[in-house]
């Protein structure tokens, strides 16, 4: 092993908390891929089930007020597959930047690593969570609303994390280690 493949796997395993998040937001996308190839069908009954249960009292016999939200909600369902796939493997993106790069202070690379991953595997469970709720609860403004609790902070963390990734690689790249350009 080199001196520099040295220096990332250390930059990795000092990330490793938020390598690890990234790595669950990639798979729980990939996951939902799967969970809808092998059972679409009974996923969209589950859903249609928590719809009628309550169709009389929340949706006041409203057929097409039913199929709207259960058409939304299973958007929402194919919204967390692929936040979980797309903001996932940014994560580890700018994850693996910032520990190539290794500049700046080490306590902004690793806050910049565990927000990364917490919004990757945060964000898309709260896409599937609000998908979920919807139908019993008539509305998935509701439902988003009941879960504003994950939605924010986690949505924020990955926002931050961005930034703060975007701040330690220019640290490295712009800071005072300038690369000479002869």
């Amino acid at each position: 092993m080199t001196a520099t493949e040295t220096n990332v796997a250390r930059a990795l395993r000092e990330l490793r908390l938020g390598v690890l998040l990234a790595f669950l937001g990639v798979l729980f996308g990939f996951g939902m891929g799967g969970v809808f190839g092998a059972f679409e069908e009974p996923l969209k009954a589950g859903l249609k089930a928590d719809a009628e249960a309550v169709a009389a009292t929340v949706y006041a016999g409203d057929a097409a007020k039913v199929k709207e939200v259960l058409d939304k909600s299973w958007a929402y369902y194919k919204r967390a597959h692929l936040h979980g796939g797309a903001i996932g493997a940014a994560a580890l993106a700018a994850i693996l930047c910032i520990a190539l790069v290794g500049a700046g202070p080490w306590r902004l690379r690793q806050i910049a690593a565990i927000a990364l991953g917490v919004g990757a595997l945060g964000y898309p469970i709260f896409w599937l969570l609000a998908g979920a709720r919807a139908p019993g609860l008539g509305s998935t403004g509701a439902a988003k609303d009941s879960l504003e609790w994950l939605a924010v902070p986690t949505a924020g963390l990955a926002f931050v994390g961005l930034v703060l990734a975007l701040i330690s690689v220019a640290w490295g790249l712009y800071g005072s280690q300038r690369v000479s350009r002869s």
